[in-house]
């Protein structure tokens, strides 16, 4: 050691020990570079759209936002379900309890989310859910939602009771995977007119909706007057006066009617009827499998004995459903029924699910379990209420985030890596 490094040691401030032993912390002021790298701020966003759709993390994010931005009844509609809610919530409960069993030291630097669903390839797992008023919840409705799904490379489904009709999705995503709902009718000329516009719309695949003999009791839609016909509240009306930007747009724009049957004589509350059939039968499916030359998909099984049935009929596959917890209320979870249909229908047969999908990590539980792939309805509903066609857009960003993170944090690098060994299902309550 030289001389100047030992006077360098000497010089060197000692810290002696508080008196309790504990050594005190030196202190320094901070330099301005290393403050400036602290306090990054980003720029304010003026658009308040844009705004509130940038701090939404979650899906539940955009359910917060949307029942701030829409009417009471309106929130009802879509949030809700029948009678006591019990089917809705267990919905949700199923995913939220099943357990992932990662296998890590795998690769996952660029996941390939992307599978193949009826012989198109769509970017990942999830196909947009068919819903009824859509254009109640904002005045740009399906044409909003079709184009995001065009976007995005992923099928969107056209409800019967949709207030655009399956023209104007074409005409608002000319090349999207268009599909079309279908309720079958008691009206026989009716649902002949149907499918054929469908088919000379161009859409490639039908998807048939069973779990709907009667309309399930929403006690919401009833309480706040939002039935067909419209019988609203008092209350209900003042609470609508309080959003007036929703308010504009309604009485600014189109009329909220069922845009595919709005050529059908009678009342909403005929039409209404006729979608609410309780004479529907396999004789029907038997029909329109003779009738629909392309893809046909049977929506709202649940039992696994049903879901046989229907592929003997011709069906190219079935959507294990509940109809979200909106018709039969007590009725399983639909996860839960998930692996005793896709025993049912064999490897080979499309199986989607829908009903209680709210997180990326859902999809792929549902995956895992037997699904190719899942349709969500609530999920991209608050984002088109918190939003617009950018709220939508937001609900799929985040989907895809926190699917892509998941997988990776399951030591998986796509979509088809997914198998049964990486959950652990949840057990539902045993039978009485």
């Amino acid at each position: 050691m030289t001389v100047t490094e030992t006077r360098h040691v000497a010089a060197a401030p000692q810290v002696q020990p508080a008196p309790d032993g504990s050594v005190p912390v030196r202190r320094q002021l901070p330099r301005l570079s290393e403050v400036r790298e602290l306090l990054q701020f980003r720029a304010p966003v003026l658009d308040p759209v844009k705004r509130r759709l940038e701090n939404a993390l979650t899906i539940e994010d955009l359910r917060r936002i949307g029942r701030r931005t829409t009417p009471r009844a309106v929130f009802d509609y879509v949030d809700g379900a029948a009678d006591a809610e019990i089917t809705a919530s267990r919905n949700v409960h199923a995913f939220r309890e099943t357990e992932f069993i990662p296998e890590n030291l795998n690769s996952v630097v660029d996941p390939d989310l992307s599978t193949e669903l009826l012989g198109e390839r769509i970017d990942f797992p999830l196909v947009f859910a068919p819903t009824g008023y859509t254009r109640m919840m904002h005045h740009q409705g399906e044409g909003a939602v079709a184009r995001v799904a065009q976007r995005n490379n992923l099928p969107y489904t056209l409800s019967t009771v949709g207030t655009d009709t399956i023209e104007g999705i074409w005409e608002a995503a000319p090349e999207g995977q268009n599909w079309f709902q279908l309720y079958l009718t008691n009206n026989h000329r009716l649902n002949n007119q149907l499918v054929d516009r469908a088919l000379e719309a161009g859409s490639r695949t039908v998807v048939l909706t069973i779990d709907t003999a009667v309309g399930g009791r929403r006690l919401k839609d009833v309480r706040n007057g939002l039935t067909i016909p419209p019988s609203l509240t008092l209350k209900t009306f003042f609470d609508m006066s309080r959003f007036p930007y929703w308010w504009v747009n309604k009485l600014t724009t189109a009329p909220i009617e069922f845009a595919s049957v709005r050529d059908f004589p009678g009342t909403s509350a005929d039409v209404a009827a006729l979608l609410f059939d309780p004479g529907l039968d396999y004789e029907d499916l038997a029909w329109l499998r003779k009738k629909w030359p392309h893809k046909l998909l049977v929506k709202g099984i649940q039992n696994p004995a049903d879901a046989g049935r229907v592929m003997d009929l011709g069906a190219d596959g079935v959507v294990v459903s509940n109809h979200g917890g909106r018709q039969l209320d007590r009725a399983p979870a639909s996860l839960d029924m998930l692996p005793a249909v896709r025993d049912a229908v064999g490897p080979d047969t499309t199986v989607l699910l829908d009903s209680g999908v709210r997180h990326g990590q859902d999809i792929i539980a549902a995956v895992a379990l037997g699904a190719d792939a899942v349709m969500v309805g609530r999920a991209y509903l608050y984002g088109l209420m918190a939003g617009g066609e950018a709220g939508v857009e937001r609900a799929v960003e985040i989907l895809r985030s926190e699917y892509r993170r998941g997988l990776q944090l399951l030591g998986l690098d796509g979509t088809a890596k997914i198998a049964e060994r990486h959950v652990n299902p949840h057990t539902p309550a045993p039978k009485r």
